[in-house]
C-alpha cells in the first residue's frame, strides 16, 4: 500500500507546475495591451505572430479567432506558450516594460490555445490536391510545421517518424511538470486532421531506406532532431547508475516514474536546459540532493534564466567551475561517488568562451547514488550521409534563404541546421524553420515570392 500512494505522489509531482490563466485573469491582462501599431513583440517573436490581434480577440471574446491567429503562425503555438522564453522575446520586448509590468503574452497565448483544446477546434483545412509528394523526415516541431503548411497548400504528405508518437522534443524531451504530452498529442493531432500520413516507429536506414524516400517523393525535408547525450570518456561511465539525460527524461514523460530515486544524491553534468530537466525530474523522483556540475561558470551556462530559476526553487544545488575526473563505484558496480576537479577560466576558445582550466591538486569526491549526462546530443550523422548530403560536422548545409541543401530536391530545418551559426535551437526557431521550408518549396513550384 506504501509503495501504491508513493506512486501517486510521484505522479503528481509530474503535473503542470504552473496553472493557466482564469477566464476573469485573461481578459483583465488583455485589456492591458495597448495594441501597438507596430510592436515590437512580434518583431521579437521568431515565428511573427501578431500578438495585439490574437490579445484583442481574447478581450473581445473571440478565442477560436485568438486561437488560429497563434497557430497560422507557429504551428506549435500551444507548446511555445509553455517553453518559449518570452522574457527573452516578446515579453522582453513589450512596451510596458518601461513603465510598468510586461504583458503575460505566453500565459495568454496559453489560454486561447488550451480554449481550442478543450473545445476540440478545427482550425485549419487542407488545401485542393495538387499531386505532388513531400517526405518529411522526423515529427518534430520543425517536421510537423513543414508538413502543416504543405498540407494547406494541397501536397501530399508523409512524415517517417523513429519514435512510437510524433512530436519530437514536445513529445519526449521537455519535462511533463512543464509541457505535458496531451499539448504535444493535440498539436500533432492538428496536422493529422489534414490528412497527413504520420508513419511512426519507422527508422530511416532500417525500416525504409534513404533511396526509397527519395524515389516515393517529388521533394524531402530533413527534419530530424538530435541523438543522444555523448559520452563523458571517463573512467566509471557504463557504471549501474548512469543515465543519460534525453533517456532519463523520456522515461518520466512516457510514464515510468522509478522510486529507486527516493531520498538519494544525484549529480547532472551539464548546465543546459536538458541538465535542468534532468535535476527537476530527480527531485520530482523523490532525490534528497540534486547537484549540477559546471566547468564553467554561470554566465556561460545555456540553460535559459528562467529554467535556472526554476531549478533553484526546486532546490538544486549548482557547483560551478566543477569538473567531473572519474565516476566511482562498488562491487556491484553501482555508483558510490564522482570524484571532481576544480576549474578556472583561461583565454576564449574558437566559441567565443573561455576555456576552463585545471586548478592542480584542487580534486574532491562527492558521495553520489547518480549520476546524469547532459552535456549536449550527438547529431544524426549516419542518417544525414545516407541521403548523401553536404554537411560540417553533422550540420547540414543549406541555403540560408530557402534551406535547400546540396540535393535539390532535399531541404533542411531544425536541429538538423543548428550550429556553425546558423539559428538558435529553441523549439520556436525550429517551428519557423519548418514554415520557410514549406513556403520556399512551394514558392520554386509556384514562381511566387516568400518574404
Amino acid at each position: 500500500m506504501s509503495n501504491t500512494l508513493s506512486l501517486l505522489k510521484l505522479e503528481k509531482n509530474f503535473l503542470e507546475a504552473h496553472e493557466g490563466l482564469t477566464n476573469r485573469e485573461a481578459v483583465e491582462e488583455a485589456n492591458r495591451c495597448l495594441y501597438c501599431y507596430d510592436a515590437p513583440c512580434i518583431v521579437a517573436c521568431p515565428t511573427s505572430i501578431d500578438i495585439p490581434s490574437f490579445i484583442k480577440k481574447i478581450a473581445s471574446g473571440n478565442l477560436k479567432g485568438s486561437a488560429k491567429t497563434i497557430m497560422s503562425a507557429n504551428p506549435v503555438g500551444a507548446s511555445c506558450s509553455r517553453v518559449c522564453p518570452t522574457e527573452e522575446l516578446c515579453e522582453g520586448a513589450c512596451v510596458l516594460n518601461h513603465s510598468t509590468k510586461p504583458i503575460m503574452i505566453g500565459d495568454l497565448q496559453r489560454y486561447a490555445t488550451d480554449w481550442a483544446r478543450h473545445n476540440d477546434t478545427v482550425l485549419f483545412e487542407a488545401g485542393e490536391p495538387k499531386g505532388i509528394k513531400v517526405g518529411i523526415i522526423g515529427g518534430g516541431p520543425a517536421g510537423l510545421s513543414a508538413a502543416r503548411e504543405l498540407a494547406r497548400f494541397g501536397y501530399e504528405v508523409t512524415i517517417y517518424e523513429a519514435e512510437k508518437e510524433a512530436g519530437g522534443l514536445n513529445t519526449y524531451g521537455i519535462v511533463s511538470f512543464r509541457l505535458p504530452q496531451s499539448i504535444s498529442y493535440w498539436e500533432v493531432e492538428q496536422v493529422k486532421k489534414l490528412n497527413v500520413d504520420i508513419q511512426t516507429n519507422v527508422k530511416v536506414g532500417q525500416d525504409i531506406s534513404a533511396d526509397e524516400i527519395v524515389e516515393r517523393h517529388d521533394f524531402v525535408i530533413l527534419a530530424a532532431g538530435m541523438s543522444h547525450v555523448p559520452d563523458l570518456k571517463i573512467e566509471g561511465e557504463n557504471l549501474k547508475g548512469v543515465h543519460d539525460a534525453i533517456e532519463f527524461v523520456k522515461a518520466t514523460k512516457s510514464g515510468k516514474l522509478s522510486q529507486d530515486y527516493v531520498g538519494k544524491k544525484v549529480v547532472v553534468i551539464g548546465a543546459g536546459n536538458t541538465a535542468i530537466d534532468g535535476a527537476t525530474c530527480s527531485v520530482r523522483l523523490g532525490a534528497d540532493n540534486v547537484k549540477i556540475l559546471y566547468r564553467r561558470t554561470q554566465e556561460e551556462m545555456t540553460a535559459y534564466d528562467f529554467e535556472y530559476e526554476f531549478a533553484k526553487q526546486d532546490g538544486v544545488e549548482f557547483r560551478w567551475l566543477t569538473s567531473p575526473q572519474r565516476i566511482i563505484g562498488n562491487d556491484a558496480g553501482e555508483v558510490t561517488g564522482i570524484e571532481c576537479i576544480k576549474m578556472e577560466l583561461g583565454e576564449p576558445g574558437e566559441d567565443g568562451r573561455r576555456r576552463p582550466i585545471p586548478v592542480k591538486g584542487s580534486q574532491f569526491v562527492l558521495p553520489v547514488d547518480a549520476v546524469i549526462k547532459a552535456i549536449g546530443q550527438t547529431r544524426h550523422l549516419s542518417l544525414i550521409e545516407q541521403f548523401d548530403l553536404e554537411h560540417s560536422d553533422g550540420v547540414v548545409q543549406v541555403d540560408l534563404e530557402t534551406f535547400q541543401t546540396s540535393n535539390p530536391k532535399i531541404f533542411a530545418c531544425g536541429d538538423v541546421v543548428f550550429g556553425k551559426g546558423v539559428g538558435e535551437a529553441m523549439v520556436v526557431t525550429a517551428a519557423e524553420q519548418g514554415k520557410l521550408a514549406a513556403y520556399h518549396l512551394h514558392a520554386q513550384l509556384e514562381k511566387v515570392h516568400v518574404n
